[in-house]
């Protein structure tokens, strides 16, 4: 039970390499990356595992085969992209719902490896040179980019895009450029992007995986969601064949201008990517049951313990098998929305969070699966637990009026349940909550000193969850919360969401191996607060919050990166602006037995549809030849 959405560094898997570009020496930070020198790369805090004359990353197959159609449902998404429905094709502004994968259309300066927590290396850009005050990046281009139509992808291409981005783009790229004074053009193959000074460190290795877009295509055309008008790309994929709302194919560019460069090789293997929408998950899995679709992670914890008895799979035809989850944190919780005055009070929000019963709901509803989530950060370092250490104080002590004080005792956790589905101990607490936050009981409902009552409702767009957050909601009206779950079609989820209309929304996130202070003030700084179409679901607006996440933006190496992340984990837990609900350790992948994939995974992203291939021979073995 999952919506799961990425955050704006691309997972563009192409990128080259530059035979007279300069490695990183051993060990530097990237406040110590030499200047004045052409690069092949980026790194946040360390070596590039790859030197220039590499051929290949060592995570895909040099030698896979291409061809193919692979038809999956992406299990997540960014932007304003929707796993429902689409109406634009658009998927770089902020109204619209576009269809998951548009950015496979377009390649960017540098793309990440996957291998490595945050390394960038060239695509478009051949090469990448700092200034000596580290505020402004000049990128050199590959002439031999371009553009579907056979145009050049020029440097002009380069500084129109950031521009445009930072002016009109969704709030997962504008945010990022808040500080990107100029993007300029010096000549045909060069480009200067440059910084007012008060960017993080960091933000460069964001930015640099934005996509490229046509300044011609979007001088012709509005750069909004008014049209189903594909626009010119220049990647491995373009735009095929579609029905609004429906379907979606991608289909290889034969004459891929990026082919043959060294990180290309092993990826981007199927000929055609197919993707359907469906409005509820049963209707995908039926069409998966029946091979129309190849690919698909499980997030229906009864489906995958239960539902898997179709004859395709009992015939051997499809396959279950659970990979490893990327070592990277990831947040799933519920936004509780304190732009609503009822929210305002931490009180009200922790009692909120005690009725949810965890235990109860993972033994009925999830078979046992999923682990209780405590952190914004889970599965990583970045997780706080026990006594704040005396470095997380430094950061933590200057702020301790504007904190709540259980930042500085042990990190906030959720208390286990007696999983009765109604724990009258944490309800009786929940209600004792309430109560010093002003509201009374008077009958059924608790009421504020204006005679109003406190209510809660749920936003959803799919019946799954109106199932599992029914006992949720049975406990809130139990203690007098006048709670309701509201299921909306995904247009109206999608523009609520964006609008922040809504009392309680779910969600789930991924964060990059090294988080920088973009990636953080997107989810949770003042800035973002008020920015329609932000990751700021909650509506966190706190100085003290603003604080830690500049600490981040500021850490010089990894160690003081975890203590800052840590330190920001406690007061974010603190102050229970998001309730943390479950993650799994593993995906729960599903196929058809038909393709070929390589042995080891990477750490750091699961692009199935760059990196798998179809095996001719299984395929014929199952009929799908």
């Amino acid at each position: 039970m999952e919506r799961r959405t990425l955050l704006p560094r691309r997972d563009f898997l192409a990128l080259g390499a530059a035979a007279a570009a300069a490695a990183l020496l051993p060990g530097r930070a990237f406040a110590e990356t030499p200047t004045g020198v052409e690069l092949h790369g980026l790194s946040a805090f360390g070596d590039l595992k790859y030197k220039p004359d590499f051929t290949h990353f060592d995570y895909v197959n040099p030698n896979a085969p291409q061809g193919g159609t692979f038809n999956f449902s992406p299990p997540n998404w960014g932007a304003n992209q929707s796993p429902q429905t689409f109406n634009t094709l658009n998927s770089f502004v902020p109204k619209g719902d576009s269809p998951q994968r548009m950015e496979m259309c377009f390649d960017s300066l540098m793309v990440r490896a996957l291998d490595e927590p945050d390394a960038v290396y060239g695509l478009i850009a051949e090469s990448v040179t700092l200034a000596d005050d580290r505020n402004s990046f000049t990128f050199s281009l590959r002439p031999q980019a371009r553009f579907h139509d056979g145009t050049p992808l020029t440097a002009d291409d380069v500084a129109f895009t950031f521009k445009l981005l930072k002016d009109k783009g969704h709030p997962d790229y504008a945010l990022s450029l808040t500080h990107l004074d100029d993007a300029a053009a010096k000549d045909t193959h060069t480009v200067e992007l440059k910084f007012s000074g008060k960017q993080s460190a960091r933000t460069i290795l964001n930015v640099v995986g934005f996509p490229i877009l046509s300044k011609a295509f979007f001088t012709a055309n509005p750069f909004d969601s008014s049209q189903l008008n594909p626009p010119l790309g220049s990647s491995a994929y373009k735009v095929g064949r579609w029905s609004a709302g429906a379907w979606i194919e991608y289909e290889r560019v034969p004459d891929y201008w990026g082919n043959d460069l060294p990180v290309n090789r092993g990826q981007n293997n199927f000929g055609r990517i197919r993707i359907e929408f469906y409005q509820d998950r049963t209707a995908g899995f039926e069409a998966f049951k029946k091979g129309e679709i190849l690919y698909r992670e499980e997030f229906t914890s009864r489906v995958w313990a239960t539902a898997y008895d179709f004859p395709a799979f009992t015939g051997g035809k499809v396959i279950k098998h659970e990979f490893p989850a990327e070592t990277t944190p990831s947040m799933q919780a519920t936004a509780v929305n304190q732009r609503r005055e009822q929210f305002k009070d931490p009180r009200v929000r922790q009692a909120i969070a005690l009725c949810f019963d965890f235990e109860w709901t993972r033994r009925n509803f999830f078979y046992g699966s999923y682990e209780r989530s405590q952190s914004c950060f889970e599965k990583s370092d970045f997780r706080a637990s026990g006594m704040p250490t005396p470095q997380e104080l430094a950061l933590l002590e200057p702020l301790r009026d504007q904190l709540p004080p259980e930042t500085f005792g042990e990190a906030v956790t959720q208390p286990p349940s007696d999983g009765s589905g109604r724990d009258r101990k944490q309800l009786s607490a929940a209600l004792k909550l309430l109560a010093e936050a002003g509201w009374k009981r008077s009958g059924d409902f608790v009421l504020n000193d204006k005679g109003g009552r406190l209510t809660a409702e749920f936003l959803v767009d799919d019946e799954t969850f109106v199932q599992v957050y029914s006992p949720w909601v049975a406990n809130m009206k139990a203690i007098g919360i006048d709670a309701s779950i509201r299921l909306v079609d995904s247009a109206q989820y999608q523009l609520r969401q964006s609008t922040f209309d809504f009392d309680l929304l779910s969600a789930a996130f991924n964060f990059s191996a090294t988080p920088t202070r973009d990636d953080l003030e997107i989810f949770f700084h003042s800035r973002s607060a008020a920015v329609s179409g932000s990751r700021n679901l909650s509506g966190v607006a706190s100085p003290a919050i603003d604080a830690l996440i500049d600490a981040v933006g500021t850490a010089k190496d990894r160690e003081s990166l975890t203590t800052a992340m840590r330190a920001l984990d406690r007061a974010l837990r603190a102050r229970r602006d998001w309730i943390p609900s479950w993650y799994l350790a593993n995906h729960r992948s599903a196929y058809w037995d038909m393709f070929g994939f390589p042995e080891r995974k990477p750490d750091f992203g699961f692009p199935v549809e760059a990196l798998w291939w179809v095996d001719k021979g299984k395929a014929a073995k199952i009929g799908k030849a």
